[in-house]
């Protein structure tokens, strides 16, 4: 005898079969079914999902489940004749506590109902995130997304789907001089309206702490944007404030602390600190609390990202990127692009600042009469 979410399944399916239930109608739902079989809601979901495996529904989360297709897809005949949810493949670098997570959620998120999801780690190493394409392009997925290992190097299978107008997203990073669709956060914007965020708090001695490997295009254009905001605010750019050497791996950490408690000693004169990646902001808390320096009382720091924390906890002022924007952006771009054809407009999603408790105003001098 066959399991309870089978003979669920096959009785749905019976129905959407014989046009009880036609194109664009709401089935049940999972407690529904439940009650009406008297079965748990444990079974009524894979019966469900079932039906979304085999084609016969989609879900929209907060909606219901609707009828895609009122004739069964499993012969091959059928197959060719109606139209079946497409599979991309999803090929994420490494990503830390304070970012990459929301971006899978976002994906996740906005396939329910529209495509299904095949998700790989490359860990951020080039000859991974090309055997990884390789692998999801001989499956036959019908595109990809992809968190690019490296942003100044491009493997030649990316090429290839570019030269192949193969459809594929880019997320987080763009390369170069290369016409590939993406969409990432405006890191010029965000860097921009950090220091100004810095600017209007009264610091002009701001320190910049960069990751080793600056020529990522990311940073490139935080940094540009630090710069604009300098001259914006007619400040000079001080390059001996910049702080490049961080290599931020955990084997690295007690000489990147090292470093910028040297570096610290180097600027007492310096009031803030604005380090472009998070575990860098970490770093310098620790750096700055081996001098004794009290954050923010002493020295205010800014951050690039930070983990979510509860109202009642401890906090780094940040630059918050739109993680469910971007991974929402991305999957309905390769889902029109799926259907109507290639682009490669790279699109860039709006930063903000989320204050915390890592930087303070400074006291304002008041001239005092002779």
């Amino acid at each position: 005898m066959s399991a309870l979410y089978e003979q669920v399944y096959e009785a749905i399916k019976s129905d959407i079969l014989s046009a009880k239930y036609k194109v664009g109608d709401k089935i049940p739902s999972e407690k529904e079914i439940a009650e009406s079989f008297s079965v748990s809601r444990i079974t009524s979901k894979k019966a469900l999902e079932k039906l979304v495996q085999e084609g016969f529904v989609y879900r929209q989360r907060g909606k219901g489940t609707f009828v895609l297709t009122t004739t069964s897809l499993l012969s091959k005949q059928t197959d060719k004749e109606h139209k079946k949810l497409p599979v991309f493949g999803l090929i994420m670098s490494k990503f830390g506590e304070s970012y990459g997570t929301g971006i899978i959620e976002a994906i996740e998120e906005a396939s329910d109902g529209k495509c299904f999801i095949i998700l790989k780690f490359s860990k951020g190493i080039p000859e991974k995130e090309e055997k990884a394409i390789k692998e999801l392009l001989d499956y036959g997925v019908d595109g990809l997304i992809v968190f690019p290992a490296k942003s100044e190097y491009y493997s030649s299978e990316i090429l290839k789907m570019i030269v192949n107008q193969y459809p594929f997203v880019l997320v987080d990073r763009n390369f170069k001089g290369l016409a590939a669709p993406s969409v990432s956060t405006d890191n010029f914007y965000a860097a921009k309206e950090g220091v100004k965020y810095l600017f209007d708090l009264g610091h002009e001695q701001i320190g910049i702490l960069i990751p080793e490997d600056f020529e990522i295009t990311a940073i490139e254009d935080r940094l540009n944007g630090i710069v604009s905001a300098f001259a914006e605010n007619k400040v000079s750019v001080n390059k001996a404030y910049w702080c490049d050497q961080i290599k931020r791996c955990s084997s690295s950490e007690k000489k990147d602390i090292e470093l910028i408690m040297q570096y610290l000693q180097n600027h007492p004169e310096l009031t803030a600190l604005m380090a472009l990646e998070y575990k860098i902001a970490k770093l310098a808390m620790i750096a700055a609390e081996q001098l004794n320096l009290k954050i923010p009382e002493d020295i205010s720091i800014l951050s690039f990202d930070s983990p979510y924390v509860t109202a009642m906890e401890w906090s780094f002022t940040h630059v918050k990127q739109n993680e469910q924007e971007i991974g929402r952006r991305a999957l309905q771009k390769l889902l029109e692009m799926h259907e109507h054809g290639i682009d490669s407009n790279k699109e860039q999603i709006k930063a903000t600042i989320q204050e915390g408790d890592s930087t303070r105003a400074l006291a304002k001098v008041v001239p005092t009469d002779k």
